[in-house]
């Protein structure tokens, strides 16, 4: 069954590192959308005048945050299961 023990490693692997890349990716939208809000002089999300850019940004931004939450659980259960 060693197949399978270096699949489940190199998958491990891999699920870490798309995790790692999701975290820096998150990062640079946030200094995107701060310097979005910062040329535009508003940084209120519900205001009239915020940016659309900004806007659109916040939506990826969270769509990032809430896969790399699912992908953090199942790297847990993964651990979890293999200890």
């Amino acid at each position: 069954m060693q197949p399978t023990f270096r699949s489940d490693a190199a998958a491990s692997l891999h699920l870490h590192a798309l995790i790692s890349d999701l975290r820096w990716r998150i990062q640079m939208l946030e200094a995107d959308i701060r310097d979005e809000e910062r040329k535009a002089g508003n940084a209120d999300p519900g205001s009239e005048t915020y940016p659309m850019l900004a806007l659109t940004l916040r939506a990826r931004l969270d769509n990032l945050r809430a896969s790399t939450a699912m992908l953090e659980q199942r790297s847990e259960h993964s651990s979890a299961r293999a200890a």
